[in-house]
């Protein structure tokens, strides 16, 4: 059986198997184990929270969005390094990264206002491919655009509202520490976010929401013989609600971006590989994982020299644990934005938004490059 084409969304049964066994599974475990101890009572030190994030430097976070202009030239069905998809990805980040960077220094509270809501459509989008192409059988699950699209906003409105709901003034630390390395104090305006009132309003409305979204897509689910992936959907909706009310929020954001967010999206970009999905339907992780590592490396060095140099432009910094995380985050929101212009792009190009009901959403039966 050949890897999957580049231009669907559904993979083959056994490369499915693979990439339940060594991504779907070790998130659902290590997610649901921090629940518990954390409903247990555990606690961690400070320095700790950060760790993720500091990890995400080199491991899968700032990394997986390395590899974007290998992934254009591989769904074209170019060879890697075509001069054209290399160029025009390059000119894309150039122009939109440094837009955003600027509009970190013009008006901060407004640039981060944006990356919370950029980062709930990323992310809400990074579980919708996951759920169609590694846990339904035939990609058609959500049915729909519209299902599609509603199950992407419950999907992105848990890693970036939930822990609101739970950690007000965490979260106000956050912002005020990000928007204070360019306006001391220029958060205050945003104030308003952290009242009960807007948070209970805003907990109860994105609850029923959600209740809504599942109830409506059990029956097309059903009919369609796609029960088994509603009821992922449900259970990892679930468990990732808990897991976000429950757990530090700098620790629970910066682990499932690392360990949910950006080991799918590293599962995505492995299958358009040829010799990589090759790798994983023989049943070998680990030459795919090398691969990738080597094809995201020089980016990857790249946007930490970049790093550096925002922490010597902005006009506040220091490097206390929360300055740091908040650089990091502007350095994020820059590289986030014409990430997900390519993400965007790769989804059009596998059918994520075709209609699913329809024979059409199997998309052309194009090669990964090899």
């Amino acid at each position: 059986m050949e890897p999957a084409p580049a231009s669907t969304v559904a993979v083959p049964p056994n490369v499915r198997r693979v990439l339940r066994r060594w991504v779907l599974w070790p998130s659902w475990l290590f997610v649901a184990t921090l629940v518990l101890l954390f409903a247990a009572g555990l606690t961690v030190p400070l320095w700790a929270e950060y760790l993720p994030f500091a990890l995400s430097l080199v491991f899968f976070g700032l990394p997986h969005g390395a590899v974007d202009h290998l992934a254009v030239s591989r769904l074209l069905g170019r060879e890697a390094g075509m001069t054209g998809p290399v160029l025009a990805v390059g000119l894309l980040y150039l122009v939109l990264g440094g837009l955003y960077l600027a509009l970190w220094f013009v008006a901060p509270v407004a640039a981060f206002v944006f990356f919370i809501a950029l980062t709930w459509f990323h992310w809400g989008g990074g579980d919708l491919h996951a759920l169609a192409a590694f846990t339904s059988d035939r990609g058609e699950y959500p049915a729909g655009r519209t299902r599609r699209a509603l199950t992407l906003l419950v999907r992105g409105g848990l890693p970036m509202l939930v822990p609101l709901l739970a950690f007000p003034e965490t979260y106000r630390a956050v912002a005020e520490s990000t928007v204070g390395l360019f306006v001391p104090a220029g958060a205050g305006v945003l104030s308003w976010a952290f009242e009960p009132s807007f948070r209970i309003l805003a907990g109860v409305t994105f609850a029923l929401f959600a209740v809504g979204v599942f109830a409506s897509g059990y029956g097309s689910a059903k009919k369609s013989g796609a029960r088994g992936a509603w009821l992922v959907d449900v259970a990892e909706t679930a468990v990732l609600a808990l897991y976000f009310a429950l757990v530090p929020p700098v620790l629970a954001v910066g682990l499932y971006f690392c360990l949910w967010h950006a080991s799918r999206h590293v599962a995505r970009l492995v299958l358009l590989d040829g010799k990589s999905a090759g790798a994983l339907e023989a049943g070998r992780v680990a030459p795919a994982l090398v691969r990738f590592a080597r094809d995201a490396a020089p980016l990857t060095v790249v946007a930490l020299v970049l790093l550096l140099g925002l922490y010597l432009a902005v006009p506040e910094n220091s490097a206390a644990p929360s300055s740091l995380l908040a650089l990091y985050l502007v350095l994020v929101s820059a590289l986030t934005l014409p990430h997900v212009v390519v993400v965007s792009f790769m989804d059009v190009r596998q059918g994520l938004w075709r209609d699913s009901r329809q024979p059409s959403a199997v998309g052309r039966q194009q090669k990964p490059s090899t």
